[in-house]
């Protein structure tokens, strides 16, 4: 059956048109802080806005009327009659019975629900994909970086596929000349820069596993990954290589002073410059060891919310299979990734997301340029490099969207008024079906346009990932970015993304989109938290298995059984699967507990409700079974802070406001107002707030590199508040109660 034969046969639809709920939004209706460094202070409506009203209210009321083509007849072509992938039921559910819980339905993509394409010949491995590009791609442009000349970032510098090959078989040669066999552990530690790569494919090509560590971890993890994943050499940046305990030898990824190699000597490493290695490598020059695909690739140390971090075991299969599903879903679309795309890499390469990315522009010949390691200076970068594609963690995106926020607020209200009409109009036309290309390209000339400039003017694809992002934020973006934007959904576990949304399909808006190629997902019940997949909305603990799913926790046999089930990784998140096989993720597993009184609490639930109040900048809710009521840990949005204090006359620095008893007041009536309009239960309402002028951190261990809240260590580092706190709220309901 050929392709064009399966998705007719799967009764493809326009997603676009399916599960549409109207909805409104206030652009300027609140004031966020700004991040210049991504946004800039200023955002402008072209100049010859300040035409005569005539004319402007000519152009709105013919754009009203008629969208685009009443303004200047150019067409607008939908999606109507396209032939997208969507998601397909390849196996009923099954209701529960015998103490098994009830599964729903296995959704897969329409792409490949049939089986499982396999991967293309000769590109069955990591190396292959990239060892296949280097040959076909020669002279492309392949890793770039900044230089710092008199302390300032200079232009991009490039180094070809063929120059970035023959630095990968010089390293790899001096790895075996040191002693290194198929199956060593090589270490890499330190922000991206393209000797990260280089690495990378020196294990890959020697049959060697990577072992990323995390530049944000700390040493104490780093030592701890180091001595579990037993690691022999360990790439590293220069000024941390004093951080380095345990392996055999040290290799920095640019010079080393005498004093460095003294300090290694001293500690029985060997240590080695760049140079050094990449001399040693032509002097004693070593044929590859190209592996299998079921060997192993990698160990991915996940950071964790609790307890050490751990080793997700993948294999270069599964890194192939990735590159080959991407490859088909993008073919489905207009707009494919080529030799053309620039990519900006600024999330930490040991994070599953940023590697796969890299991993798929290494197959089409593609560019990735390096951030000078300022995220500060990511604007700069961004104008410098003009990427084509962005992939960033919500928290990157919420920041944009501040800082276009607080732009807005900067302009005369006429231009505002503008912004937001044309704003109105593109997300109604998009709504119905259109394009962001041609739902509005009026809009797009008039205002849009200077937000895709402060983005470098080139961007196509905007990727988020890593958690969930708002559903304001994902529409504002997709909007007003003149790009396409779309939220995924994966873990460490299953070598980045298991669902993606369609490009457009403002449908899936909120959602995570339908399974991707290579994976096939359905929901498990979870009787505990009331979820139950086989009921309608279809919820449960999201499940997924496919070609790109891990093959277990390194020395972890236990975790590995706990989370793999009859073929099924257990990725102990919450969803929502629509009749139509578009997931949404809801709550955690893992993040719940009980009150006093029996009642189930999904703590990053209500965090995330309760992180709609423009007070609040972050949020922890806390609660045990032992008490009858939720208290929270509050981090103050400063800007907004401010102007309440401003408007109340009080005066101080942020770190003074918070010790107010008055702003304690603020904060939970806002919160209690929140509870009320999102209609949570009672005891749900927080009745208890601890200020904490400073942001959740990693430099406190209170959050991971990517920023998920690590809970065990903020009860630890609130200890002593939430215990006084809670003493206070007893005393308070004993002699009054609480309502």
């Amino acid at each position: 059956m050929t392709q064009r034969e399966r998705k007719r046969e799967g009764g493809i639809r326009n997603p676009a048109m399916v599960g549409y709920k109207s909805s409104s939004i206030t652009i300027h209706g609140h004031t966020h802080s700004t991040l210049s460094c991504l946004t800039g202070d200023s955002l402008k409506i072209p100049s010859f806005l300040g035409a005569s009203l005539q004319t402007r209210l000519w152009w709105a009321l013919g754009f009203w009327v008629g969208g685009f083509d009443a303004c200047w007849g150019w067409p607008a072509l939908a999606y109507q009659g396209r032939m997208l992938p969507t998601a397909v039921v390849v196996e009923s559910g099954r209701p529960g019975k015998d103490g098994e819980p009830s599964a729903g339905p296995v959704y897969g993509n329409s792409l490949t629900k049939d089986a499982f394409a396999p991967t293309e010949p000769g590109m069955s491995t990591s190396w292959e994909v990239f060892s296949t590009a280097a040959k076909k791609y020669p002279n492309n442009r392949m890793l770039g970086w900044r230089e710092f000349v008199n302390g300032k970032a200079g232009h991009y510098l490039w180094k070809t596929y063929k120059e970035v090959y023959e630095e990968v078989l010089q390293v790899g040669s001096a790895l075996r000349q040191l002693g290194a066999q198929p199956g060593c552990r090589v270490g890499i530690y330190g922000a991206n820069c393209p000797q990260w790569i280089v690495a990378m494919e020196a294990c890959n090509g020697y049959s060697l596993i990577c072992v990323p560590l995390y530049d944000t971890l700390g040493s104490g993890a780093v030592d701890y990954v180091i001595d579990h994943a037993e690691v022999d050499f360990v790439f590293v940046q220069d000024k941390k290589v004093g951080g380095i305990l345990s392996p055999n030898s040290i290799i920095s990824f640019t010079t080393l002073t005498n004093d460095q190699k003294d300090e290694a000597a001293s500690r029985g490493l060997a240590s080695y410059s760049w140079k050094e290695l990449l001399q040693m490598g032509r002097d004693h020059p070593h044929e590859p060891l190209p592996p299998r695909p079921l060997d192993i690739c990698t160990f991915v140390y996940t950071s964790g919310t609790s307890g050490n971090p751990k080793g997700v075991i993948l294999t270069h299969e599964n890194q192939a299979m990735y590159v080959r599903g991407v490859d088909l879903f993008l073919e489905q679309f207009e707009d494919k990734m080529t030799e053309d795309d620039v990519y900006l890499s600024f999330l930490p390469l040991a994070h599953i997301l940023d590697r796969m990315i890299e991993e798929y522009f290494l197959h089409k010949g593609a560019s990735i340029g390096y951030y000078q390691g300022d995220i500060n200076a990511l604007r700069d970068d961004l104008m410098e490099l003009k990427p084509t594609l962005l992939a960033g963690v919500p928290r990157v995106y919420e920041r944009i969207h501040e800082g276009i926020l607080k732009a807005l607020d900067d302009l005369r209200p006429l231009r505002r008024k503008i912004f937001n009409f044309l704003y109105q109009r593109k997300l109604s036309w998009m709504r119905s079906g259109y394009t962001h290309k041609t739902a509005s390209p009026l809009a797009d000339f008039l205002a849009f346009r200077k937000v895709k400039a402060r983005l470098g003017g080139r961007i196509r694809l905007i990727i988020s990932g890593g958690a969930p992002l708002s559903t304001e934020i994902e529409e504002f973006l997709r909007v007003t970015s003149c790009a396409f934007f779309v939220q995924g959904y994966g873990l460490t576990e299953t070598c980045g993304l298991s669902s993606i949304c369609l490009p457009d399909m403002m449908s899936m808006v909120g959602a995570v989109g339908i399974p991707s190629a290579y994976s096939e997902l359905r929901l498990v019940e979870v009787p505990e938290m009331g979820y139950d997949p086989m009921a309608n909305p279809s919820r449960g603990e999201v499940c997924v298995r496919g070609k790109t799913v891990f093959s277990g926790y390194y020395k972890d046999a236990d975790l590995t059984k706990e989370a793999m089930k009859d073929g099924w990784f257990h990725t102990g998140d919450i969803g929502e699967m629509s009749p139509d096989g578009v997931l949404k993720i809801i709550d955690r597993k893992k993040n719940i507990f009980k009150l006093s009184q029996g009642e189930y609490i999904a703590s990053e639930y209500l965090e995330k409700m309760y992180g709609f109040s423009p007070i609040v900048e972050d949020i922890w809710v806390y609660g045990d079974s032992f008490r009858s009521m939720l208290v929270a840990v509050v981090v103050p949005h400063e800007e907004n802070t401010r102007k309440w204090a401003e408007s109340h006359g009080h005066v101080g620095s942020i770190l003074e406001l918070c010790s107010l008893h008055q702003l304690h007041d603020h904060i939970l009536h806002e919160l209690k107002s929140i509870a009320e309009k999102q209609k949570l239960r009672g005891f749900e309402y927080i009745r208890g707030v601890v200020l904490d002028p400073l942001l959740f951190d990693i430099e406190r261990d209170l959050v991971t590199p990517t920023m998920k809240k690590r809970r065990s260590q903020m009860l630890k580092h609130y200890q002593g508040e939430i215990d006084a706190l809670y003493k206070s709220l007893e005393g308070v309901k004993s002699s009054n109660g609480l309502r």
